[in-house]
This record gives structure tokens, C-alpha cells and sequence, in this order.
């Protein structure tokens, strides 16, 4: 793939703009499409302000895989609405944003653009899929902080982050994180991974917090340097720091698989590349008709034409 490719975390993003935008914005027979019409307004202004050759709208096939869950069963445990046996769980999602998940996921296709989720694997997992085979610059635009694992200059690798909406977003380059974390890209999982992430349901090391694990990582250089640094008695480690890191060897053992972006899903082969014109127009004006999709989908539509 060649050309700035632009990844898009789309529940990320619908969910921002589910809780961004009123939901007095309803279709024709009253459901709301605060999140159908908020999405479509976020890739209009992604677009007009980045200008990708490329983009793919990247879902959650399974957004709590059972791999993941077999390795730490406190991952994203709190969130689950209800469990299936050998079937993804149900996340616990607000009641009228659900029903507009597949009324996204019509829109984006009869637009055209690219839709990619893998069974067993979450959109972050796809994500990092795409971005190690892109032979080009990649644009990851996130609400989600894990992704910064991602980021690599020399590549040309960066994270949007909305700040507010998707008008003002940070652009999220190593210079960006050192400033913030004291990490690198590279770093930044294993900073993650240290610190704990409660809304992941992630533990952490205990009594490790993000400022004395960017130390570490400063000291030891990544999580296997700091492992190793437990074992040596001249390394430069407090005793306590030393005895919660032994504590947390079973931790230390399974999270880097859980925590870090898989970058091997199999991924279908998906025509990448902007459309310019709506790939099914009789079904995307059927669309538009049905959920009063309004000024939201013309004005993308005319910046995709442009």
C-alpha cells in the first residue's frame, strides 16, 4: 500500500459520536441516528482535513477475544452485558446506540469505503495489522490511548487523538509522547502494561504508576530489561520496587500478548482506496431516505467527489 493510508477505530468514533451529538437527531419514524450521522460528519471532516488516498473503517469482530481473556480474566470484564458460551460476549452498550450499529456499517459500504473486522480479533488488532504491511505513512485516528504502541516516526506513523470531536485533534508523534510519558512508541504498551488500565480491566504492577514505570523503562530500556534487572542484585531497583515486580512475574508472563496489538490477523482482501463515488447509489439513496441521513451524507459524498 502506497500513499498516506488513514485507519479508522469506528466504534471509537461512533461512540463519540453517540454521546457528542443529541439525540434529538432521529430518522423519519423517530429512532435516533445521533451516531449514523455524527460518524459520517467525523469522516467528512477526517477527510477534507487530512486528505488519505486511502482509508478503512476498522471494526470489533469480537471486542473482548476469549485469547485474550483465557490469559487475563479480569480483561475488559466489567463491561460485559451478557456472556455466551463459544460466542463473542455482549458489551454493555447504551439501548439506542446498538440498533445503529448495522445502519454504519450498510452506510459505509453502499458509500464504498473500506470495512474490516476478523473473527476473534478486535478493530486495534486490525489496525495494527494494516499499519505493519502499509508501505506508506499511516493516520490511526483513535479515541483509544493503546494505540500509541503504534506510532513510529521513521515510518511516519501517528495517532489523531480527538481532543473535540474530530476538529481538533493532537497528532500523536514520538515527540508527543516522550513530552507526555516518557516513552516512545515502542515503549508505550510496556508503559501500559506496568501502569495497569482499569477501563481494560488490566492490573498493573502493583504500586507501579505511569511515572515511575517511564522511569524504569528509562533505566532497563523495555520490560524485559527491567525483568532481568530483578534478577540482579546491583541493579538500581528499590526493594520495594523489586518485590512487587517479583510478585507480579505470572502478570509480567501473559500481559504483553494481552496488552500489545497483534500485527498477524488474517486480513480479507479489501479495496482500500477512497471512493470517489458511492459504490451501490440506489441502495444508499434507499439509506438516506430511510434514516434521514440528510446534509450528513451529502456533505460527505461531495468531499469524497472532490
Amino acid at each position: 500500500m502506497t500513499g498516506r493510508l488513514m485507519l479508522l477505530d469506528t466504534a471509537s468514533l461512533y461512540f463519540r459520536a453517540y454521546f457528542g451529538v443529541p439525540d434529538s437527531v432521529r430518522a423519519p419514524d423517530g429512532t435516533p441516528v445521533n451516531a449514523v450521522r455524527g460518524l459520517l460528519d467525523f469522516i467528512d471532516r477526517l477527510v477534507q482535513d487530512h486528505r488519505p488516498a486511502k482509508l478503512v473503517a476498522c471494526m470489533d469482530a469480537d471486542w473482548r477475544p476469549q485469547w485474550r481473556v483465557d490469559l487475563i480474566p479480569t480483561y475488559k470484564a466489567h463491561r460485559v452485558a451478557e456472556e455466551h458460551e463459544g460466542a463473542p460476549d455482549t458489551e454493555e452498550v447504551p439501548d439506542t446506540l446498538t440498533p445503529q450499529v448495522p445502519v454504519i456499517e450498510a452506510v459505509l459500504d453502499a458509500v464504498g469505503i473500506a470495512r474490516v473486522g476478523v473473527a476473534d480479533y478486535e478493530a486495534d488488532d486490525v489496525i495494527g495489522t494494516f499499519t505493519a504491511r502499509a508501505d506508506g505513512p499511516v493516520d490511526i485516528v483513535t479515541g483509544d490511548r493503546d494505540l500509541y504502541q503504534l506510532v513510529d516516526d521513521a515510518r511516519g506513523i501517528r495517532v489523531l487523538y480527538p481532543l473535540k470531536g474530530v476538529g481538533t485533534l493532537q497528532l500523536t508523534d514520538e515527540a508527543v509522547l516522550r513530552e507526555k510519558y516518557g516513552v516512545d512508541g515502542r515503549g508505550y504498551a510496556d508503559l501500559a502494561l506496568l501502569r495497569g488500565d482499569p477501563s481494560d480491566g488490566l492490573p498493573g504492577v502493583s504500586g507501579i504508576g505511569e511515572k515511575t514505570a517511564a522511569k524504569l523503562l528509562a533505566e532497563f530500556g523495555d520490560l524485559a530489561g527491567i525483568m532481568a534487572a530483578v534478577d540482579d542484585p546491583q541493579a538500581k531497583l528499590t526493594p520495594s520496587q523489586r518485590k512487587r515486580l517479583t510478585e507480579a512475574r505470572p502478570y509480567v508472563a501473559v500481559a504483553p500478548k494481552v496488552v500489545r496489538v497483534a500485527d498477524d490477523v488474517p486480513l480479507p482482501d479489501v479495496d482500500t482506496t477512497l471512493p470517489r463515488t458511492p459504490r451501490d447509489p440506489a441502495g444508499l439513496e434507499a439509506l438516506a431516505a430511510r434514516w434521514g441521513l440528510g446534509g450528513s451524507l451529502q456533505r460527505l459524498l461531495t468531499t469524497l467527489g472532490e
